[in-house]
């Protein structure tokens, strides 16, 4: 019985977070049932006081652990993958989840999300990201009471969607400051605040000013909207005022 007991208590899922500056929240969930990455994604907008969670951290900064009882082994079984941007943290990551004598996977390389010239681009709207505040926080009670504070009753369906799902990353191509810019910013915004109802961070690019990023992403006429997170990469090219459309873009698999 004790070891029952023992194999229960062991099975987590355990979900870290880094900045590019170095700070880090986690979880160990027993329940394996919680904690996603949009969580910590809002710890961390609370803890720097961020414009938005973000989301664009995912899933290039994070690392993931699984453990669970293997009834045809009949022996716990532990898989830890963590992306290259944040390998040199696997000592520190082992000790916080307690993994000994577990080999880290490195996780595979995701251009759109892991691309550090793409996440630098953000570094003006988040500069606290980049800054090393020397922070290492378990999301616990605390913080769980905290983040459910943020919606009043009525917004429960908005908060069960923002926590259980990780959320998108958007790229919208444009050129030049002008009316019809303005325009198109206007109707996205809108559109993204009133009908998506999951998270998403939306970069805009000007490629008058950065061409480099057009190439990259294989963009040749404005506006262009860009699914980059979750994969697959999907694209809408010219006009953008068809709703049904442009959320079928951002939400089918």
């Amino acid at each position: 019985m004790a070891g029952t007991t023992r194999v229960v208590s062991d099975l987590f899922k355990g979900i870290a977070l880094f900045t590019p500056g170095g700070d880090l929240v986690y979880c160990r969930d027993n329940n394996k049932q919680v904690h996603w990455h949009s969580q910590l994604c809002l710890v961390l907008q609370e803890l720097l006081k961020l414009p938005e969670p973000p989301h664009f951290l995912v899933p290039g900064y994070t690392a993931t652990v699984d453990r669970w009882f293997c009834t045809r082994e009949k022996r716990i079984k532990t898989v830890a993958e963590l992306y290259p941007a944040v390998y040199r943290y696997e000592p520190l990551l082992s000790v916080l989840f307690d993994l000994e004598d577990v080999v880290w996977k490195k996780a595979d390389w995701q251009e759109q999300a892991c691309n550090p010239v793409i996440i630098e681009t953000y570094r003006p709207h988040f500069p606290q990201l980049w800054e090393n505040h020397e922070l290492l926080i378990r999301l616990d009670e605390r913080w769980e009471k905290e983040l459910k504070n943020q919606f009043r009753p009525v917004d429960k369906q908005k908060k069960d969607d923002l926590l259980g799902h990780q959320g998108y990353i958007l790229r919208l191509f444009v050129s030049g400051n002008n009316p019809s810019t303005k325009h198109t910013l206007k109707k996205i915004h809108h559109l993204l605040e009133t009908q998506l109802n999951y998270p998403y961070t939306l970069k805009v690019i000007d490629i008058s000013k950065h061409p480099e990023m057009a190439e990259t992403h294989h963009v040749s006429a404005t506006p262009t909207l860009l699914r980059v997170w979750p994969q697959p990469v999907r694209r809408i090219v010219g006009e953008l005022s068809d709703v049904s459309r442009v959320l079928q873009l951002i939400t089918t698999n």
